[in-house]
């Protein structure tokens, strides 16, 4: 969809989602009876604090700069899901500003346990590249990263300036880099985040191969395929690598290697 198919879905969006608001759940002032259900742009406007004109403009989907401000107002007039204020930002190419907020959130151990019931290795990632939960099969393949020797869970940290990765991981400096790639692709919209900007400039500082991989500017997608390693004790693997993202928490990534 090029830009002007999203801003015309966009003002549709939102006009069908004024629409569908029970005005009795507000207090706008007057009368609630009307001819037609849901709010009036004048009243939707109102709730957000901008122009009649303005909101009118964004309904009817013309070229118009709409802050991420401005699209949480009309979010949180509009009574929005979490899976329809996600719909809206991913429409207006727009970072969310509570997305900070989801990610603090508690993470229900039901999501946490999943990587239990798998056989084979796997890991749950979050925003930032942490592993915030793994199996047994995923301490004993990666080593200094995911075993009680490591000191860092970031899997970019760990790719980057662990040496117990450059001999574990087959072909390092090709899927390092790839690594920086992915992330960048991944975490595009939220590099002015204080925690992303830090990771990278303490990478930055400690590995060349990161700093050069991460100038380039390379944007690739998490794809997933083949992945190598030739491990100190079970010599060489092959898998095939899966990526699956948690459906009502989008920021984590459930990453499983399948033999090959």
């Amino acid at each position: 969809m090029d830009q002007a198919g999203k801003r015309k879905a966009l003002g549709e969006f939102i006009k069908t989602q004024r629409t569908q608001i029970p005005t009795a759940a507000l207090r706008l002032g007057g009368s609630t009876r009307r001819r037609t259900p849901g709010l009036r742009r004048e009243e939707i406007a109102q709730l957000c604090d901008i122009s009649v004109t303005w909101y009118t403009w964004i309904e009817q989907g013309r070229t118009v700069s709409v802050s991420a401000a401005a699209l949480a107002r009309i979010a949180e007039a509009l009574q929005l899901s979490r899976a329809k204020r996600a719909y809206l930002f991913e429409l207006s190419g727009k970072k969310d500003p509570q997305a900070k907020d989801a990610q603090a959130q508690d993470i229900p151990d039901e999501i946490l346990a999943v990587t239990g019931t798998i056989k084979t290795p796997a890991y749950l990632l979050d925003r930032h590249w942490n592993a915030i939960a793994w199996n047994r099969a995923a301490t004993t393949l990666f080593v200094g990263w995911l075993d009680k020797k490591s000191t860092s869970r970031n899997l970019l940290e760990y790719t980057y300036c662990q040496p117990e990765a450059a001999t574990l991981i087959s072909d390092w400096e090709q899927r390092a880099s790839r690594l920086a790639a992915e992330f960048r692709a991944d975490c595009g919209m939220y590099l002015d985040e204080p925690e992303i900007a830090q990771l990278v400039t303490r990478l930055s500082a400690a590995s060349a191969a990161f700093k050069r991989a991460w100038n380039l500017h390379d944007v690739v997608e998490k794809e997933g395929g083949e992945r190598r390693f030739s491990h100190p004790t079970l010599g060489q693997l092959a898998y095939r690598q899966v990526n699956l993202r948690v459906a009502n928490r989008p920021e984590l990534k459930l990453v499983m290697l399948l033999p090959a």
